[in-house]
């Protein structure tokens, strides 16, 4: 059971298409600036979804210290 769910979360997070996580009032002004030849909104999505990850990250960060924290008690 360890597996399938270890496998179901890998698929889920790092086999996904790139999602373009913008809101509309950003992506109007993106769009206005590039066509004016701009270049200020082109890194914007991947930071956007950067910011994103990160409490994803230390969400998965704090699982596993707890969940090794639970084991060691356990062996113990």
């Amino acid at each position: 059971m360890s597996n399938r769910r270890f496998f179901l979360s890998f698929f889920l997070f790092f086999y996904t298409n790139f999602m373009y996580a913008q809101c509309a009032m950003c992506k109007a002004a993106v769009e206005a600036n590039i066509k004016d030849g701009g270049s200020a909104g082109l890194g914007l999505n991947q930071g956007i979804l950067y910011l994103m990850a990160m409490p994803y990250f230390a969400m998965v960060l704090f699982g596993l210290f707890y969940y090794f924290q639970k084991q060691k008690k356990q062996t113990v």
